[in-house]
């Protein structure tokens, strides 16, 4: 599993640069936010392939992980420590997004150290990056002129409740079971640590919301407003 996350590391950085190369006239973060939409989707879609049994996905509970699990871990383990170090050449640091990457990179990395834990960490990660693409999304559109338009509105609510659902909803659940089960003390904790940082960014993600419906109504009835007047 070391060469696959060596190369990842290499691959992902690769595939920045290219892009950087390919949009020299889009910024840093621009950049970086279109691989981290390429690692979203290809998570899920390696998550979804390495589930065991759909009828309970975390199941069984602190087992070996699989060769398919294994490999799904570590590219994301790769991803995360290029983005890790990607984010400290940006211009604005993120204290919450640097623990959740290091919090990540720990229990992610365990489960492949100690072959434990293989059918939770896999459902964590699908749960985690199903709102990571409307994430990028809503980002990526206020660079290309879509700021405050009905299409990143709605991508700032398909990732709200997305994010809502997956982290407050079924992440708890998920929490509980991990620690309850026989895993690794470094993973139990690590859960615990992931599942407070989700619920640290979820009131940020209810105020965000509340401030862009409130706007929107705002923007609305300043328009009925002038439009009565004119009539």
């Amino acid at each position: 599993m070391e060469n696959i996350i060596i190369l990842g590391v290499i691959s992902w950085a690769t595939t920045f640069l290219l892009i950087r190369k390919l949009l020299p006239n889009r910024s840093f973060e621009f950049c970086n936010r279109l691989v981290s939409s390429i690692h979203a989707i290809l998570a899920v879609t390696l998550a979804s392939l390495s589930v065991e049994d759909w009828r309970c996905p975390a199941c069984p509970l602190a087992s070996k992980p699989s060769s398919s699990q294994m490999r799904t871990l570590a590219v994301s383990v790769s991803y995360l420590i290029y983005d890790l170090i990607c984010c400290l050449f940006d211009q604005r640091f993120n204290l919450d997004n640097t623990i959740h990457h290091l919090v990540s990179i720990v229990g992610l990395g365990a489960g492949l150290a100690y072959q434990k834990c293989g059918s939770e960490l896999v459902t964590a990660l699908w749960m985690t990056e199903m709102s990571s693409p409307f994430l990028h999304l809503r980002e990526l559109l206020k660079e290309l002129g879509y700021r405050d338009t009905a299409l990143n509105l709605a991508a700032d609510m398909s990732f709200a409740i997305i994010f809502s659902f997956a982290r407050m909803v079924a992440g708890p659940y998920l929490t509980y079971v991990t620690i309850k089960a026989n895993n690794p003390l470094v993973i139990k904790v690590m859960a615990l640590g992931l599942q407070l940082v989700s619920a640290f960014w979820f009131f940020k993600i209810v105020r965000m919301i509340k401030y862009k419906v409130a706007s929107k109504t705002k923007t609305k009835s300043k328009e009925s407003y002038h439009f009565v007047e004119s009539g």
